[in-house]
C-alpha cells in the first residue's frame, strides 16, 4: 500500500532548507526509496511550510528514514526550523490520477461525432502539437483544431484506449485507432475502407490543468498500407 508522510515546519529560511533537501537527493541516489516530493509555502503564512513525501510502503519509508544520510539531514533541518517539524504518516486509501481521466476525454472528443467541440476546458490556448505526420510542429489552439478537422474530414473514427499512465504532470496513452475512409487524406482519395491503427500519445499537462504539449507516435506506414496507398510500390 502506498504510504504518504506529512511533514509541516514553520521556517524563514525556506532557500537554506531547499539546499538541503538538494544535498539530500544527490547524496541518496540509488538508495533511498521515496519516490515523489511536494514541497509547499502557506499562502496565508509564508513561515508556514508542508512537505509530502510519497514512498511504495511504510516499509520502505522506515528503510528511507534509517539512511544515516536522512538522519544528518533531518538534523540539520531541525536547525533551520523555529520550532519541532511535525510528522503525519499516511496510508493512502484512495489515488485518483485525474490527469488520466482528462487523457480519456479528449481522445472521445476527438471522436465526437457532427461538429469538433472547442476543446477550450481541456486544451491549453497554447498548445504544442508534435506529429510525425506533420512537417511542423501545430502550435496554438485553432491551429490544433485545425488539425484535427483535417482527421476528422477523412476519416469517422474511435480510439480505445489499451493503457495510461501518469506521472507528475505527464500522461502517457496507447491506444487502437479504428476508422473509416470517407475523405480525402494526403491526396488519397476516399476508398470506404476500414482501417486500424495503434499508437501511443504522451502529454503534458500546464498548470491550469488543461493539456499543454502532445507527442503522437503512430503507425504510419501501417496506415498508407490498408488505404492501398502503397500498392504501386509493391507491384
Amino acid at each position: 500500500m502506498t504510504f504518504v508522510q506529512l511533514i509541516e515546519c514553520r521556517t524563514s529560511r525556506l532557500d537554506e532548507m531547499n539546499r538541503l533537501m538538494d544535498d539530500w537527493v544527490e547524496q541518496t541516489k540509488g538508495r533511498r526509496t521515496a519516490t515523489h516530493a511536494v514541497v509547499g509555502k502557506d499562502r496565508s503564512d509564508a513561515s508556514h511550510i508542508v512537505e509530502v513525501v510519497e514512498f511504495p510502503s511504510y516499509e520502505d519509508a522506515m528503510r528511507n528514514s534509517n539512511l544515516p544520510e536522512t538522519d544528518r539531514i533531518f538534523q540539520e533541518l531541525v536547525a533551520l526550523c523555529d520550532e519541532m517539524p511535525t510528522f503525519t504518516d499516511l496510508d493512502v486509501v484512495r489515488d485518483e490520477r485525474l490527469y488520466v481521466d482528462t487523457v480519456r476525454r479528449f481522445l472521445d472528443t476527438l471522436a465526437t461525432p457532427d461538429d469538433l467541440p472547442p476543446l477550450n476546458d481541456l486544451l491549453d490556448e497554447d498548445i504544442h502539437s508534435h506529429d510525425p505526420i506533420n512537417p511542423q510542429d501545430t502550435i496554438g489552439l485553432d491551429n490544433a483544431r485545425s488539425e484535427y478537422r483535417m482527421w476528422r474530414g477523412a476519416f469517422d473514427f474511435t480510439f480505445t484506449v489499451e493503457d495510461v499512465l501518469g506521472q507528475g504532470d505527464r500522461a502517457c496513452a496507447r491506444w487502437t485507432w479504428n476508422a473509416t475512409h470517407k475523405g480525402d487524406f494526403l491526396g488519397i482519395a476516399p476508398t470506404g475502407r476500414q482501417v486500424t491503427m495503434t499508437g501511443m500519445t504522451l502529454f503534458r499537462f500546464g498548470e491550469n490543468g488543461k493539456i499543454a504539449e502532445t507527442w503522437w507516435q503512430h503507425d504510419q506506414l501501417g496506415l498508407m498500407q490498408e488505404l492501398g496507398a502503397l500498392d504501386q510500390l509493391e507491384q
